[in-house]
């Protein structure tokens, strides 16, 4: 059942009708602070005998019960024995909190707390002890170089979670409550200044005051522009075009049914243009000859996002393409295209780096996305903290293994 633990008898319970497991640690554990596990001499009784909830044996639930005196600890005092099958302070013993976290990091925490006869509460705590247990030794912010960083919303209200993720690893290392310039700085501040001046690569999105922080916190690090933002600003900038000409068609012109036309293109404007059906590729087409201001806008979205493809291959051709794409929306006369190219052009370095090196936030988005997921599946959650356990448990280093199971390496 469990190691280094002498099994002393076992018996039924009547008035709680489970099974009682009575056991003692070997000889070699026997004594020990259940804080620093050193040798200490014998101080009380404490509590007398406690009881551990085990794994259930079929339908009965099972407990060990055993004599929890306390030691006199040098370093902490008066404190209750160690045991191996238990972490100190823990009604549970390893096994079982094993399987409660393995089975959190899959499904809800309502199902794991139905399928382990325990409280919702019970399995947080279980899932905070898991990680804090596996991460005690491993300091997740140590050898960083390339990192993204963003935000996901978790709630309405403009609540936010910002997350840090390794690129190296694929690994989540740092999530807190909130965004914003001081969120910012509190990782800069958990990092130093000596692991901070060793970043090579940031990925972000625009936001300014993710640039500040970075201009003020990592200097020596290349910013590097996400190529997926990018585009998207090209499509908004599109969908602002069209909805002009949606406007110009309803109000100035009167004609409705050109102006539901215009209206019902939206699809056809998002998608990329390999990726659109008959019935949708016949739009630009219908709009070259209906507005052809609006159809200009149509491949200034396209050539931006082929200047990202041919970045895959030949990136220094691609910033040649990126340059004569902003002289192109320079002179192009449609105000949206116009401001984009002004924020590009602020943008350029970052935007640059992400040509030469292909890295972007698809990494951050694929974490973002997790995290979603593992706030619908749990249909909300009370706060923030109860979100950032679990995707640590699951996102930030290898999800616990089965008891008896061999460990998992992803």
């Amino acid at each position: 059942m469990v190691e280094n633990t002498v099994v002393e008898g076992a018996g039924w319970d009547e008035s709680e009708q489970c099974v009682v497991v009575s056991a003692r640690p070997d000889a070699r554990r026997r004594g020990r602070c259940g804080l620093c596990r050193r040798p200490a001499p014998w101080y009380d009784q404490g509590r007398g005998r406690c009881r551990w909830r085990d794994l259930d044996h079929g339908a009965a639930r099972v407990f060990l019960e055993a004599d929890a005196p306390r030691v006199d600890c040098r370093r902490h005092g008066p404190t209750v024995i160690a045991v191996p099958w238990a972490r100190h302070g823990a009604g549970h013993t390893l096994a079982f909190d094993a399987q409660a976290a393995r089975l959190a990091a899959e499904c809800s925490k309502t199902a794991t707390a139905q399928l382990m006869r325990i409280s919702w509460r019970t399995v947080g705590s279980i899932v905070e002890r898991f990680v804090a247990d596996r991460d005690a030794a491993t300091d997740r912010l140590a050898g960083l170089t390339r990192i993204g960083i963003d935000e996901v919303s978790y709630r309405k209200g403009q609540r936010y979670i910002t997350v840090v993720v390794d690129h190296a690893t694929a690994r989540v290392v740092w999530m807190t409550d909130g965004h914003g310039k001081d969120v910012l700085h509190r990782f800069f501040d958990a990092l130093g200044p000596n692991r901070s001046s060793a970043l090579t690569h940031i990925s972000a999105d625009g936001a300014s005051w993710i640039a500040e922080v970075l201009a003020e916190r990592a200097p020596r690090a290349t910013r590097v522009m996400d190529p997926f933002h990018v585009v998207a600003w090209a499509t908004e900038a599109l969908d602002v075009e069209r909805r002009a000409s949606w406007n110009r068609a309803r109000r100035e012109l009167g004609d409705r049914e050109t102006a539901r036309a215009l209206k019902d293109s939206r699809f056809a404007f998002w998608k990329n243009a390999d990726d659109l059906t008959d019935r949708q590729a016949a739009k630009p087409a219908w709009i070259a000859v209906t507005d052809p201001r609006l159809h200009r806008a149509w491949p200034l979205k396209e050539a931006l996002r082929a200047v990202f493809a041919l970045a895959k291959r030949r990136p220094t051709a691609a910033i040649k393409a990126l340059d004569q794409w902003i002289g192109w929306a320079r002179r192009c006369r449609i105000p949206a295209f116009v401001d984009l190219q002004r924020k590009i052009v602020r943008h350029y370095d970052a935007i640059r780096s992400a040509l030469i090196t292909g890295l972007s936030n698809g990494l951050v988005e694929s974490t973002n996305t997790k995290t979603r997921l593992i706030i619908r599946r749990g249909f909300g959650f009370h706060s923030a903290d109860a979100i950032i356990a679990l995707v640590m448990l699951t996102l930030a280093g290898p999800r616990p293994a089965l008891p008896g199971r061999q460990p998992l390496t992803a």
